[in-house]
């Protein structure tokens, strides 16, 4: 097998069990796929070291393009997606999103990475610590335009970490006391605006730095792309499935120390 091929095999491994977090969380999965992504970057020595990070947040927005549709067709079958609130949020996050793709190629590839590990851990810290406080008084959702201008900042840290946002409007949207399964579903519908404007950023703003010829979309690695998303079309659709059956409180809290190793692998990688 080369190389080449070896590298797709293990992006769709990568991709398989994205596909699900994908569905069940309401998350793109870059949490998961830039860290590991990187590694594998790194492993087939791809290209420089200095990119490697950058390319990989890249990569992981535009696989989230597909992962996200797929999870978002299956939550809006089963009615989970509010239309009502989902039109707004997206402008916003469509507009932050296509403005981080352009800065985070202005920033130093420790100052990314120092990014992604601290959002990673608060969001950690959220996940673990969420659901302790039951008692407190519900809150309203927000003015439309304040909650664009809120996901907005939402959006733009999504896109600048390579995810596709989930896991930072999931607790948004059930701070201000929307049903977790609808917040999932609507976070689900999101992480599509996010990663298409997202992705546009990058793509453009890498066209100078990497070649077409070498397999690269700007900063966006062709091949992990395909490998990735070969396998987690498939697997968003169980994972959402899996949110009528499986407690997702608890599988929040677990997948909170995942993601706590995955910050202290990347501040070490």
């Amino acid at each position: 097998m080369s190389e080449l091929m070896l590298l797709i095999f293990y992006c769709a491994l990568l991709g398989s069990g994205v596909g699900f977090l994908a569905g069940l969380l309401g998350i793109g999965g870059g949490l998961v796929i830039v860290p590991i992504l990187s590694s594998i970057l790194l492993h087939f020595n791809v290209l420089p070291i200095e990119h490697i990070v950058i390319t990989a947040i890249a990569t992981s927005l535009a696989s989230i393009l597909f992962t996200s549709t797929s999870s978002a067709l299956a939550h809006h079958k089963n009615g989970n997606v509010p239309w009502d609130i989902a039109l707004w949020i997206m402008v916003g996050v469509a507009l932050g999103a296509l403005l981080s793709g352009f800065m985070a190629a202005w920033l130093p590839e420790k100052a990314v990475r120092m990014v992604f590990a601290v959002s990673v851990t608060l969001i950690a810290l959220k996940m673990m610590f969420a659901g302790k406080n039951q008692d407190q008084k519900p809150r309203n959702l927000p003015d439309k335009s304040i909650l664009t201008l809120l996901t907005s900042l939402t959006g733009g840290l999504s896109a600048m970490i390579g995810i596709g946002g989930g896991a930072v409007l999931v607790p948004l949207l059930t701070f201000f006391s929307l049903d977790m399964k609808k917040a999932i579903g609507c976070a689900s519908a999101c992480g599509i605006v996010i990663a298409l404007f997202g992705s546009i950023g990058y793509i453009t703003s890498g066209s100078d730095l990497l070649a077409l010829q070498d397999g690269f979309a700007g900063f966006v690695y062709l091949p992990a792309l395909i490998g990735i998303v070969c396998t987690s079309w498939f697997t968003a659709p169980l994972g959402a499935k899996a949110t009528h059956y499986l407690p997702v409180s608890t599988i929040k809290k677990i997948f909170a120390v995942l993601l706590l190793v995955v910050a202290i692998k990347m501040l070490l990688v």
